[in-house]
């Protein structure tokens, strides 16, 4: 029978001539199977309401058109509730652009390159709160186009230190010398600076100059609004597909920020310990459940922390997949994991008491949960302290398919080259399956142990 081999979306996100070593995607876009725009815009009823169970199911099957998946994303991540409708959607839109304009504003009165269309990739201040005077630095804010309060000293003249540095101190909310948390989110702007540059670099996208600053403002931004966690290597690769699929920049930050309340315990870190510790140490569990023998040569190896996996823990495979297949992995991670109730449960307590006098009535229909939420709540996960996320399951399918390779390595090293070899051999959809096969089986071992 003949089957419709699909349409590629390489077109979609173009790569740069130059670079030949790309993996190639396997995402393709296939009448029927693919959430068309057609049948993303029949999901809704005439008032907004969205039929989020049938969207699950389409996007499970064959991912989403890349002209509707920004769009989709955001009801993927919890942005909007499926029972909202139209006008309340935009009335949450505005409210959150405003929200974000006050952020980014607050941030540019620290530092006034926040939103000028460019950024830094050299340190701007020690880490006493000292305006380094790097040359880089003032090359970057380039001082003869911006007004004097940009001035952190133009190093022609003996005072030009003292005065750059009392400049860059009363850059502090307008109240004298900075505070700790000031001067640690002013240590990170360069290294944001740093890895917006390496971020996503085959594509054309990022060519263009505004969509750097872009990448750049969004992440300062959020290492200002999440000071708890603030900016780690890795969350530019997880914000970069954020502003290419949105258009608005407010739109793509708080796009973003739902996506890190997923992932945010694995960057938050204490003197103690690194937050993805925690997922590593549930990927052993989860492997020594499923393949006890690949464990226990792993940890023979001095590998039982599993750190050589850290990477598509931080970043969910964005390194092992192309570009589009990365985006069409994550979809459907969403899809599955996904919870009819996110959106209330992100809300903060302004928002839950506009809605107190609602009458509508929020109860968890499992046919508009995904089919991995619904192997949780068959499972008791109202019992469990906390489920366990779908890329952790992920990780132990990649193990698992590579199990007779890893158990014949003689050390850390070729564990690593075998997991590096997988890059741009993985089918994300074939992932997922395997991912949930695995989930399935350790929910039902774990039942019996």
């Amino acid at each position: 029978m003949w089957r419709d081999p699909g349409t590629p979306a390489d077109s979609y996100y173009q790569v740069r001539p130059e670079c030949t070593d790309v993996p190639e995607s396997k995402f393709r876009i296939k009448a029927g199977k693919t959430l068309s725009v057609r049948k993303w815009k029949a999901s809704f009823s005439p008032e907004g309401y969205l039929d989020i169970g049938k969207t699950l199911g389409r996007i499970q099957r064959g991912g989403i058109h890349p002209s509707i998946r920004g769009e989709v994303w955001e009801f993927l991540l919890g942005c909007y509730d499926p029972k909202s409708t139209f006008e309340e959607r935009e009335q949450i839109r505005q409210r959150r652009r405003v929200n974000y304009a006050h952020l980014k504003d607050e941030c540019h009165q620290m530092f006034p390159l926040v939103g000028s269309g460019k950024y830094v990739t050299a340190p701007i201040i020690t880490e006493d709160g000292v305006p380094t005077q790097d040359p880089i630095v003032l090359q970057q804010i380039n001082l003869e186009k911006e007004p004097a309060s940009l001035t952190v000293g133009n190093g022609n003249d003996e005072n030009s230190g003292a005065s750059g540095g009392s400049q860059m101190e009363k850059q502090s909310n307008g109240h004298g010398a900075m505070d700790k948390r000031e001067i640690q989110w002013k240590l990170t702007l360069h290294q944001i600076g740093l890895d917006v540059v390496r971020t996503d670099r085959t594509l054309m996208f990022y060519e263009k100059q505004e969509n750097l600053s872009k990448l750049w403002d969004i992440l300062a931004v959020y290492a200002w609004f999440d000071a708890d966690v603030g900016y780690c290597q890795g969350m530019s690769d997880l914000c970069s597909p954020m502003i290419m699929l949105l258009e608005e920049e407010a739109d793509a930050f708080w796009c973003f920020e739902r996506m890190m309340r997923k992932l945010r315990g694995n960057f938050r870190c204490t003197e103690r310990s690194v937050g993805v510790e925690a997922q590593l140490g549930n990927l052993a569990s989860v492997t020594q459940v499923i393949d006890p023998k690949l464990h226990q040569h792993l940890e023979t190896l001095g590998g039982g922390d599993y750190l050589f996996a850290i990477r598509m823990l931080m970043v969910l495979f964005r390194r092992e997949f192309s570009f589009p297949d990365s985006l069409y992995l994550w979809e459907m991670m969403w899809a599955l994991e996904y919870d009819p109730d996110l959106f209330s449960m992100y809300e903060d307590h302004e928002s839950a008491e506009k809605s107190e006098g609602s009458s509508r009535v929020k109860t968890k229909s499992k046919r508009h949960c995904g089919k991995f939420e619904r192997e949780n709540l068959k499972n008791g996960r109202k019992n469990a302290s906390a489920p366990l996320p779908i890329s952790v399951f992920l990780v132990a399918s990649v193990l698992k398919d590579r199990s007779s390779k890893l158990t014949e390595a003689r050390g850390l090293d070729d564990v690593v080259k075998i997991l590096n070899d997988v890059t741009g051999s993985l089918d994300a959809k074939k992932a997922c399956t395997g991912a949930m096969k695995l989930h399935k089986k350790y929910l039902k071992k774990a039942k019996t142990t």
